[in-house]
């Protein structure tokens, strides 16, 4: 099996903040390839009469499983098709100046501009690495997601039902986490600024430590002086 070069999943904000910044249409099916974890072909090849609400539905003849595949759309993903303009059904979503359909070496190419030596298909790696480092869904989810083939049992269950909405859930987190903002200044700034949160959790801690102990020195001071009080009563009455 050949592994296509991946983006690691930290620098897909960085990355997907650039090609937001290119605002033609291959950058536009770039990130809508990202957010959803899709294959080239299936942005490429998307149709308009397709995409119902917040749901893509590939249909079977287009996607390799050769199912019809249904894909939850994050906000930002429908934030996409919305800046394209008045819906033409029928008619692809992202088409080139000609009113065709785009050739995977565009993309391609936009990409290993960007990022030199990542692939398209290496995108979907990407999101699979953030699932399972950085999320509590099951992994049987992740594969679901990426239209995997089922291997064992547990995953053959699992696909018994496509999950659509537990599908949502995920791809909106992967959404939000592409979103952020990781341009490299903003990163070495939100390290700093976390660094600093937590330098102030630790001088609150640090502070009522000190107080919670004053507070026990007190009350033993307090129990002590009652005892005191308690032994002289007892004296004066022998």
């Amino acid at each position: 099996m050949q592994h296509l070069a991946a983006l690691p999943y930290e620098e897909m904000g960085a990355f997907l903040a650039e090609v937001r910044a290119r605002r033609s249409m291959p950058a536009r099916a770039l990130e809508f390839l990202a957010l959803t974890a899709t294959r080239s072909g299936d942005v490429r090849g998307a149709r308009w009469d397709e995409i119902s609400g917040n749901v893509w539905t590939i249909p079977g003849h287009r996607h390799k499983s050769g199912h019809e595949f249904r894909v939850p759309l994050s906000p930002r993903a429908v934030k996409i098709l919305d800046e394209l303009g008045e819906p033409k059904p029928g008619e692809v979503i992202f088409p080139n100046e000609r009113g065709d359909q785009l050739t995977d070496k565009i993309l391609l190419n936009l990409a290993k501009e960007l990022r030199p030596g990542i692939t398209c298909y290496g995108l979907r790696s990407s999101f699979r690495d953030w699932c399972a480092a950085r999320t509590n869904f099951p992994r049987e989810l992740a594969e679901i997601a990426l239209a995997h083939k089922t291997k064992g049992e547990t995953e053959k269950a699992y696909f018994r039902s496509d999950l659509l909405e537990k599908r949502r859930r995920l791809m909106a987190d992967w959404s939000r986490f592409c979103e952020a903002p990781a341009l490299a200044g903003e990163v070495v700034a939100l390290h700093d600024d976390m660094e600093q949160l937590h330098q102030h959790e630790r001088q609150k801690n640090r502070r009522w430590l000190v107080h919670e102990s004053r507070r026990a020195i007190r009350r033993q001071q307090d129990r002590r002086q009652k005892n005191l009080l308690r032994y002289e009563k007892c004296r004066r009455r022998d």
